[in-house]
């Protein structure tokens, strides 16, 4: 295993964190992803601070990674095709500021990254709606509580039939698998 000093972070708010998680858990390179909150006002925020919306906070993923495996620009192709970029208002089924899309860019390498990534997206004429989806700095990453941790696989039956009500997986096939 590479040594934790090559590592690096990556943070994505792609709507419902549950849906974040299973794609990009399982590529070599990809070393955690934890659900948690970034990007509000509020310290030690709970799963119902953020839901509400008074904290601030977008549900997102925080990825370790090894660069040298699995570049950040591979993050940024997995991340697109796993939201609607074009949505400000939350992604899917789940509404609301908590649940709006956003890249976290914790070096300028990333986010000169992000944002090239993004024009790129925009350019390509596969949206006919703008790009709205935010590149922020990286703030403090809170943990989610333990339950949202790996929901994919601890809470099977539920998650697949959270996600195949959200309209998320017919979206994805519309617009990333033609």
């Amino acid at each position: 295993m590479p040594r934790e000093e090559k590592f690096e972070k990556a943070a994505f708010a792609g709507g419902c964190f549950w849906c974040m998680v299973k794609p990009f858990k399982e590529w070599d390179g990809i070393v955690d992803v934890v659900s948690g909150y970034m990007g509000g006002h509020v310290e030690n925020p709970t799963y119902e601070d953020v839901k509400g919306g008074a904290s601030g906070h977008l549900e997102v993923v925080e990825i370790t990674f090894d660069p040298a495996v699995f570049p950040y620009e591979k993050l940024l192709d997995v991340y697109w095709q796993q939201i609607d970029p074009t949505d400000a208002g939350g992604q899917f089924h789940d509404r609301g500021h908590s649940y709006s899309t956003a890249i976290f860019y914790y070096t300028d390498k990333q986010r000169q990254l992000a944002e090239i990534s993004k024009d790129a997206l925009q350019q390509s004429g596969r949206f006919n709606k703008p790009i709205v989806t935010a590149i922020r700095p990286a703030k403090r990453f809170y943990r989610a509580e333990d339950y949202h941790q790996d929901y994919y696989r601890k809470e099977k039956a539920h998650y697949e039939e959270d996600r195949a009500k959200s309209g998320r997986d017919e979206f994805l096939a519309n617009h990333w698998l033609k």
